[in-house]
């Protein structure tokens, strides 16, 4: 049996920024700050990394600055979706030429295309790069759903090696893994329920609290890969409020004021994004005592 590519907690990193512009010193010390916790790979500039707000020359620097800066110690799974087709090849291209070791694409937004057009819209991608490709299935966000069984036809392609699921439907993973290979990685992208998700034959989360607490994010994984389930709800329970509290504004602002509370970096987002409003501030630095991380 051969064991998915990607798997464990892998971090959809957030892009610091400062005075209007990206960040790099920032950005160096988050990353190296993930290595040294343990995590299993790194995803720059997917949703929590704005890539919907920075511009196409401050992606590409991102993916390559993460690369370089990992320097091959933690996978890097770029960032690569658009809502055209031409684009998302341009920056799947990007990606492998940079050296990154996977890229995460997610549905086409606004456009909404039908189950068709998607199935064809990742096969382009897919088509253009040889790179392994992580489809990536946000219905909140982008306003469509991609369907298990377009995910199942599209596991059939060599470059398609698994999916972030972010709908929290916990009911999918057991189909899939009736429907798929099982070397096809099953990836949570929704923390609070991300347990649940492991618990039925998942193989890992792309995560934004593990962008605050990767310690105990690692810690929980490797709970559960060791069988110890009481430990691993005992992590659940600890990191619950955490999981919680980052999505109390519009994501990733208040991942970002908890990494300005660690001294980390600036709370800085793109517009339209807006800083975190006071009035859950509270609430966020509570969660984050009750996960540990800070007094």
């Amino acid at each position: 049996m051969t064991a998915p590519l990607f798997k464990g907690v892998i971090t959809a990193l957030i892009t610091p920024l400062r005075d209007g512009n990206v960040d790099e010193a920032a950005f160096d010390r988050l990353l190296e700050r993930q290595i040294a916790a343990g995590v299993h790979g790194v995803v720059p500039m997917g949703t929590t990394g704005e890539s919907a707000s920075l511009t196409l020359d401050e992606h590409k620097r991102v993916v390559e600055r993460c690369v370089a800066v990992a320097a091959g110690r933690v996978r890097v799974i770029a960032g690569a979706g658009a809502s055209a087709t031409d684009k998302a090849i341009d920056l799947a291209r990007f990606a492998k030429t940079v050296g990154a070791d996977g890229t995460l694409v997610v549905t086409p937004y606004y456009n909404r295309p039908s189950q068709a057009g998607l199935e064809a819209h990742f096969r382009a991608v897919a088509d253009a790069v040889q790179i392994p490709m992580l489809l990536y299935n946000v219905p909140g966000r982008t306003g469509v759903d991609l369907a298990n069984e377009t995910v199942a036809a599209l596991a059939d392609h060599p470059n398609v090696v698994g999916i972030k699921d972010a709908t929290g439907d916990l009911g999918r993973v057991s189909w899939m893994r009736n429907h798929v290979a099982s070397d096809f990685a099953l990836i949570s992208g929704d923390d609070p329920s991300w347990l649940g998700y492991l618990a039925q034959g998942g193989h890992g989360v792309i995560s934004v609290s593990s962008n605050v607490v990767p310690e105990g994010m690692v810690a929980l994984y490797d709970a559960v890969q060791s069988g110890d389930l009481a430990l691993a709800r005992t992590w659940q329970d600890r990191l619950i409020g955490l999981h919680k509290g980052l999505f109390l504004d519009n994501s990733p602002s208040p991942t970002k004021f908890a990494l300005s509370r660690l001294g980390l970096c600036g709370e800085e987002v793109r517009l339209p994004l807006a800083p975190t409003r006071e009035a859950v501030r509270p609430d966020i630095e509570r969660a984050m005592a009750d996960a540990g991380v800070v007094d």
